[in-house]
């Protein structure tokens, strides 16, 4: 599966924060993203049981209805003292307007109600490519670190400003946008992306 400079890829979402990252990340290697949205795709329900799954389901979706390869990421944060959540239903946790206050909120409270005091937390993100014919590939990229209240930074978006990724004292959300992408689990996973060799100068 290759995918020349210049060629138009789908991002299979309609999250203009996620969109405007993935637009970040891929403009450095001569591809041309457009959201979904802006083609007027609709966007799947996310069915599956796995980041990977649900990756996968969006990005075959976008490529199949537009004819294009389609870029498809889900993403999600783990908390560790609620056993792992929201993880795979972090955006649903954000309720039907997508207001990730109220997700940021409910983490909060279920944590302090647990009377927890460990506030160790990771994003991972799935990232799935497929062409126009169902062709598929996916990468996971994976970044720890801790939770902090209340949240901080107008950066980045979803749950941005309350994690502190390892090694750092700012938010996701407190970063510079370039800060970010060099070590969030969106960029990781773009690293092995580029690592496969998909994006070719020419065919």
């Amino acid at each position: 599966m290759k995918l020349p400079r210049g060629s138009q890829l789908v991002v299979a979402s309609h999250n203009p924060g996620k969109v405007r990252e993935i637009k970040a990340l891929l403009g450095p290697h001569g591809i041309e993203p457009i959201g979904a949205g802006e083609l007027g795709l609709p966007e799947p329900d996310a069915t599956e049981t796995t980041l990977t799954g649900n990756a996968a389901l969006k990005a075959r979706a976008a490529a199949l209805a537009s004819g294009h390869f389609a870029l498809a990421d889900d993403s999600g944060l783990s908390v560790k003292a609620l056993g792992g959540a929201p993880g795979i239903y972090s955006a649903r946790w954000a309720g039907p307007t997508k207001d990730f206050a109220i997700a940021m909120a409910r983490i909060e409270r279920e944590l302090r109600e647990r009377a927890a005091t460990d506030t160790g937390a990771w994003f991972t993100c799935a990232l799935a490519l497929c062409s126009p014919h169902g062709e598929m590939q996916s990468f996971v990229g994976e970044v720890h670190g801790h939770l902090t209240f209340p949240p901080r930074g107008t950066q980045g978006f979803g749950y941005d400003p309350i994690f502190i990724a390892a090694g750092m004292n700012v938010t996701f959300a407190e970063m510079e946008p370039h800060a970010k992408h060099a070590i969030s689990h969106r960029a990781l996973a773009f690293e092995k992306l580029l690592r496969s060799g998909v994006f070719v100068e020419s065919l």
